[in-house]
């Protein structure tokens, strides 16, 4: 069921901040229509930290509610409150979620042992599959590949989003874990040499703006077709570097409003893209022939 381009999307807001439920839904289609194999409904490029959990929760039973079982749905559902978690993770199953993605907690930094009792809290308290969220660039906390081999034990934790772009970790947490425990790429610049190395897929920021094309490569990748794969890759790297050019989902929210799929809206503390990255981005859309 998870394999493939998995587009971590964007929660469309109006001018005004406001969550836009109408163009929500007119971007799961446009997943849908262009092949994305499954999406991530708030994540962090779903501005996930600035939602009140009452939107939180909404936003994840919409893109469930439009998709109508045609792409796998996997709801964000982090916090750095293992409680906050619980609640997140056992509404994403209430209203039928495939899978919940579950980010490490970020801030308060907690052990490796605290990292383990959290995401095993989260696990045994809701029986959904469950997928770790490695990103220490954002959170300040790193989990270690010998604390997911512990944590893939645990029967419902099926996999992790490893987001540090080394290839290296990549390699280590499959060589630790049992077999079927499931790695995908959070580095849409790396995803590629990832899944040759045995990841099964990307969870992208980049599928937001070029769905069938990360869709295509995941796909050439993933039967071992490396000259397909990097044909259909080189023409997105300006975007996989780009896209990240001011904090995520700044860049990408900008892109798709350029590409008349969403509201220009971003909320607070994140703002509108700097007017000085709009040609870098406007010639990476055109390089990728997205314009």
């Amino acid at each position: 069921m998870f394999q493939g381009s998995i587009v971590a999307i964007v929660t469309p807001m109006s001018s005004e901040g406001a969550v836009d439920y109408e163009s929500l839904r007119r971007l799961v289609e446009f997943h849908i229509e262009q092949k994305t194999d499954a999406i991530v409904a708030v994540g962090t490029t779903g501005e996930s930290p600035t939602l009140t959990t009452e939107e939180h929760g909404e936003v994840i039973r919409v893109v469930i509610e439009q998709s109508r079982g045609r792409v796998p749905v996997i709801a964000g559902t982090g916090s750095n409150s293992t409680q906050e978690a619980i609640g997140l993770t056992r509404h994403a199953h209430q209203v039928r979620a495939d899978a919940c993605l579950l980010v490490t907690p970020y801030y308060n930094k907690p052990t490796q042992e605290g990292l383990y009792r959290h995401f095993r809290a989260c696990a045994e308290a809701v029986p959904i599959p469950q997928i770790l969220y490695n990103v220490p660039g954002r959170t300040g906390v790193d989990l270690l590949p010998e604390t997911v081999a512990r944590l893939s034990q645990v029967s419902n934790i099926i996999g992790i989003k490893e987001a540090t772009g080394k290839l290296e970790r990549v390699s280590d947490i499959l060589e630790r874990c049992q077999d079927g425990f499931l790695v995908f790429s959070g580095d849409d610049a790396t995803a590629r040499e990832a899944i040759f190395l045995g990841a099964k897929g990307d969870i992208s920021v980049t599928a937001n703006v070029a769905p069938r094309r990360m869709h295509e490569m995941c796909k050439l990748a993933l039967v071992g077709d490396r000259e397909g794969a990097a044909s259909v890759d080189d023409a997105l790297a300006p975007l996989h570097r780009h896209l990240f050019v001011e904090a995520n989902p700044i860049p990408v929210k900008w892109a798709l409003h350029k590409l008349g799929l969403i509201p220009p809206g971003i909320r607070l503390p994140l703002t509108l893209l700097s007017e000085k990255h709009h040609s870098l981005l406007y010639e990476a859309l055109l390089f990728a022939k997205l314009l």
